[in-house]
């Protein structure tokens, strides 16, 4: 590994410890505010972000950034970070232990490395996806330093596909799987990642939701289809903030027709 993506994997590795390590002491303590597009957030999420910035804008000044509670406009950098301090606001002023602190690193507004920390677990899992840039960089999708990988097997009743609450259209009596929903996207891609689940669908994530695991779960050999439109590349003075990027991801791309014959039309 050259010594640049050691610096950016050490990096994300010790600041996502440390913010994690604060928002655990806030953890079901703290009340939150609604936003304009209804979402919440706390005084925890707006802690978390500048401390994420901060620490970036030090390490990698030349760096771009995209923020989920600060700049959304895409800034006009060959590198940015598109991150989300803490995914899973509801669930941690709900005092559950399923939220995380994902952060995406792009290259020319594609995602090329993805870091997801969740503290209740003390899990992290990186990966690094070159796409059809020409960078000369690692690969591969890690959990906690281990490789990863997606699961081979077929669907049937003992085997787990999540959805969001916004998703439940694809709730069907005859659907293959058991259905999971935990609350926090990045966690829901990952499972999917890491071999525990199948496939899922994300009615309305943003892009500071998917930039990470986007290359976690195809760096693990996952399939990733969006449903509408493609997020990747970012355009540049485009503010993501009101974007959403309906995706359903699958353990394997063969599995995507069989999954996507349950979704709603509107997909």
């Amino acid at each position: 590994m050259t010594d640049f993506w050691t610096t950016v994997v050490e990096f994300s590795q010790k600041t996502t410890l440390r913010v994690g390590r604060q928002l655990m002491q806030d953890f079901g303590r703290v009340q939150a505010d609604a936003k304009a597009d209804g979402s919440l957030v706390t005084k925890a999420d707006k802690w978390a972000d500048r401390e994420i910035v901060n620490a970036i804008a030090t390490t990698f000044p030349d760096h771009g950034i995209l923020s989920e509670e600060g700049e959304k406009v895409f800034p006009p950098k060959k590198w940015c970070w598109v991150i989300d301090p803490l995914d899973g606001t509801t669930n941690f002023t709900r005092g559950l232990p399923m939220w995380a602190i994902s952060l995406g690193l792009l290259y020319e507004g594609t995602p090329i490395f993805g870091y997801v920390y969740v503290p209740t677990l003390d899990q992290t899992f990186h990966g690094f996806w070159q796409g059809s840039s020409s960078l000369d960089m690692p690969t591969g999708a890690f959990r906690n330093g281990e490789p990863i990988h997606t699961s081979p097997d077929e669907p049937s009743s003992q085997h787990f596909f999540y959805l969001c609450s916004r998703s439940t259209s694809v709730l069907k009596t005859d659907f293959p799987c058991k259905i999971r929903m935990l609350g926090v996207a990045s966690y829901n891609f990952l499972t999917v990642a890491n071999g525990a689940v199948l496939g899922g669908v994300e009615a309305t994530p943003k892009v500071w939701d998917i930039a990470a695991v986007w290359v976690i779960v195809q760096a693990a050999g996952g399939s990733w289809v969006s449903l509408k439109s493609d997020p990747f590349p970012l355009s540049v003075g485009i503010d993501y903030s009101d974007r959403s990027f309906s995706t359903l991801v699958a353990s394997r791309e063969d599995l995507v027709p069989i999954f996507r014959k349950f979704l709603a039309q509107k997909y």
